[in-house]
């Protein structure tokens, strides 16, 4: 069973193309969803709460059509949107309990999972206190709570990091992971920070302009190249220039030499070029595609040019 698969997904509003003719099919995982902001991110995981219709194609969360199963999708979907909606009068275990309830859960399981959750999200000792008084990064944790609250087979989170400071991301971040990896919860991660995506998932889908781009394992956009990265404590312009005498092609910026390798010698005429000019080697690395390599216009993923 696929976790969600999208046939010729199309949306438009009036003369805006938000998705155009997306075609995917995803297993489940920790699963990136990339794309600048208008991208078509938020469309498409409305379309998939069944919460918007499109305008053709179709679209399948756990084998359910959700233009015409929208109330069976969302009873087995979690979802934390982008903007706080969050009452500032409730306290996060009277908002959280309330969810549970509306999913089914009769009170006293309501109670019981609520209490859980908050303290996975590490709001446990401060849950009884409103929402209000609480700090941008908690609220955020009440956002993910109220999507776990109800054990959803798939969770949907929108710029999960909106809004937070760099602790607060990381922490947001590894509450994420290891939701996915500690309860085996499918998820599917939207964010138009492409670092974020890097460190939290194992599968990534990169759309533009309602267009898929690429979607494949994070492995197949990070993976080695054929550079190696030669950092040293001083001017790197000699030992560029020696390379390129030796038939390497190479990229001198700052104290890195970035040499493209063609041959199964190459890391040997590195260091005999290193030794003759008694350089200051700092390290010699083979350096790996970053998922900014994807999106750039000029393809000089390699990095010698």
């Amino acid at each position: 069973m696929a976790l969600i698969r999208l046939e010729s997904l199309t949306k438009h509003y009036r003369d805006v193309v938000a998705l155009e003719d997306l075609t995917l099919e995803l297993e489940p995982g920790i699963i990136g969803l990339v794309g600048s902001n208008g991208a078509g991110k938020s469309t498409l995981i409305r379309v998939l709460l069944g919460l918007l219709k499109p305008t053709s194609g179709r679209a399948f969360v756990l084998d359910h059509d959700v233009a015409r199963e929208g109330t069976a999708v969302r009873a087995m979907v979690g979802y934390m949107p982008e903007h706080d909606a969050l009452p500032p009068d409730l306290p996060a275990s009277e908002l959280v309990a309330h969810m549970a309830e509306l999913s089914g859960l009769p009170r006293a399981a309501a109670r019981e999972r609520t209490a859980d959750v908050l303290r996975h999200v590490g709001l446990y000792e401060e849950r009884y206190r409103p929402i209000g008084g609480y700090s941008t990064g908690m609220r955020q944790r009440v956002a993910l709570a109220q999507a776990l609250v109800h054990d959803p087979r798939l969770l949907l989170l929108d710029e999960p990091t909106n809004g937070l400071d760099p602790t607060g991301r990381d922490q947001m971040l590894e509450l994420v992971r290891r939701t996915g990896t500690e309860f085996g919860i499918a998820i599917l991660l939207a964010s138009h920070l492409l670092g974020e995506i890097e460190r939290t998932c194992d599968y990534l889908v990169a759309i533009e302009s309602g267009r898929l781009v690429r979607a494949a394992p994070l492995a197949a956009f990070t993976g080695r190249t054929g550079v190696v990265r030669v950092e040293l404590d001083d001017d790197a312009a000699r030992l560029g220039a020696r390379l390129a005498s030796a038939g390497l092609a190479n990229r001198v910026d700052g104290r890195s030499v970035f040499v493209a390798l063609e041959g199964g010698d190459g890391y040997d005429r590195i260091r005999d070029a290193v030794v003759e000019l008694d350089a200051g080697l700092v390290r010699i690395e083979q350096e790996r595609r970053t998922l900014e390599d994807l999106f750039r216009d000029d393809g000089a993923a390699e990095g010698v040019a």
